[in-house]
């Protein structure tokens, strides 16, 4: 069997280096033969769907970037794609995220997208603002819809607060969110690998609200609820994910979907659980591809 591994070409950090190690490293146990390529290599001409690269021989492609128009390219020529292009741009959006889950009825915190503007065109008086605070209460959270590590968001405690980041962001897509306050400095990330959990961790940060490690925040392994298993399990699988990091706030009636990640980082969950969170993935991924050959959609 033989497969394609995806990273970014421009993005030369140690822990996407060591990530992208380390399929490769789980690959070969499942006789996997992984080529590492990165997508500046990957070229297509767009307008006749043909690769400037030889494509043939490979039997799937794991896209561990979010380079979704090369995915969507490959998918077209019949390869199949982990995660599919679909499930990886219903991550990437932070909004798309929550309409999705919405519609059936996945808890989460109430959240509120802004509405779209431009660049130099601005919010005008931002009277969405004050009826989004009625709802939202205060402090409340700022998300930019696309981001990784907590860099992208923010805790507004005054209306004030809120303008200026967004009047900051003005025409980046942004969401509101409800402030959850039981779960100040912490949270879940369960990390679903086909139909089970692979490994779960509970992170907190005793100083900021934000409880991603990479803001300062510890982690140690965590025992999954009943409740928090099946409601990460429901969620991976709504959005038709093979494998994702999903989090979850600890809400003052059970547990929130937070958020969802496609390509979620796992050497800090693998070092604090000693779960092989990598070998997890290219099993499951060589199990669907020996079980269930993928259909090129039409």
């Amino acid at each position: 069997m033989r497969g394609l591994l995806i990273v970014n070409g421009f993005v030369q950090e140690a822990n996407f280096l060591a990530l992208r190690d380390a399929l490769c490293a789980a690959a070969q146990p499942q006789g996997i033969s992984l080529d590492a390529r990165t997508n500046d290599a990957l070229l297509f001409d767009a307008s006749a769907g043909l690769p400037l690269f030889d494509a043939s021989g490979y039997d799937f492609a794991i896209l561990w970037d979010k380079d979704k128009y090369l995915g969507m390219q490959l998918e077209a020529k019949g390869l199949r794609v982990f995660n599919s292009v679909r499930a990886l741009s219903l991550c990437d959006d932070k909004a798309l995220t929550h309409i999705a889950l919405a519609r059936h009825g996945i808890p989460m915190p109430r959240t509120i997208l802004v509405p779209r503007t431009y660049r130099f065109v601005g919010y005008g008086d931002m009277a969405f603002l004050d009826r989004a605070l009625a709802v939202l209460g205060l402090p409340f959270v700022v998300k930019e819809c696309s981001g990784s590590f907590g860099k992208q968001v923010y805790l507004a405690h005054t209306r004030e607060e809120a303008a200026e980041l967004l009047r900051a962001h003005e025409g980046t897509p942004m969401l509101l969110q409800q402030f959850v306050n039981t779960s100040f400095g912490r949270d879940v990330r369960a990390y679903v690998v086909g139909n089970r959990v692979a490994a779960a961790m509970e992170r907190r940060n005793e100083t900021d609200f934000r409880a991603n490690v990479a803001r300062g925040g510890s982690c140690a392994p965590y025992a999954l609820s009943e409740a928090e298993e099946k409601l990460a399990l429901r969620t991976a699988a709504l959005l038709g994910l093979d494998y994702a990091g999903v989090d979850l706030l600890h809400g003052p009636d059970g547990p929130l979907v937070c958020e969802v990640n496609s390509n979620a980082h796992f050497h800090g969950l693998a070092a604090c659980t000693g779960v092989d969170v990598a070998g997890a993935i290219l099993a499951h991924i060589a199990a669907s591809i020996m079980n269930s050959p993928f259909q090129a959609q039409t």
